[in-house]
């Protein structure tokens, strides 16, 4: 299986996440099974499939996050020290229609996070970005069609 890149930030992020899923979540949903099963008849027990739905959930997702922390490569994109875009870099470019400017960073599938400007190297936008420098226009395809843009700054932080 391929390895995927990710960041040390986005690694830790899914190391937590299990760590918290197998210490906390786990013994709870345990807790909540037994006290469900002492309140008798199973069949008819709704606290009981609701804890024995949660556990199959976490458990799935146990197994998922050590999957993709197996299948990771950690990438330092401060040692990167290109100009161009690539995994890591945070690019901000200006919108030469609207004047908006907008910045993203291209992050692995499995730690993409829209509300903190993360975008996975596979999504559209991420792709058209690659390999482009500073000063190059791009179109880039988005929800709503496609803008032309200006890329203002590659940073690697």
């Amino acid at each position: 299986m391929e390895r995927k890149p990710i960041t040390a930030k986005g690694y830790k992020r899914l190391q937590e996440e299990l760590s918290q899923l197998i210490k906390e979540e786990r013994p709870k949903i345990i807790n909540d099974i037994a006290t469900a099963r002492a309140h008798g008849d199973l069949k008819e027990n709704a606290e009981y499939h609701a804890a024995k739905e949660k556990q199959g959930f976490i458990e799935g997702r146990i197994q998922h996050l050590n999957a993709i922390i197996a299948n990771s490569e950690v990438v330092d994109v401060t040692k990167t020290g290109s100009d161009d875009v690539r995994f890591g870099a945070t690019v901000t470019y200006e919108d030469l229609d609207s004047g908006e400017q907008a910045s993203w960073k291209i992050v692995g599938e499995e730690e993409t996070d829209v509300e903190n400007r993360e975008i996975s190297i596979k999504s559209p936008i991420a792709q058209s970005l690659l390999g482009k420098e500073e000063g190059d226009e791009v179109v880039l395809r988005v929800p709503k069609g496609s803008i032309e843009v200006e890329i203002i700054s590659v940073e690697y932080k």
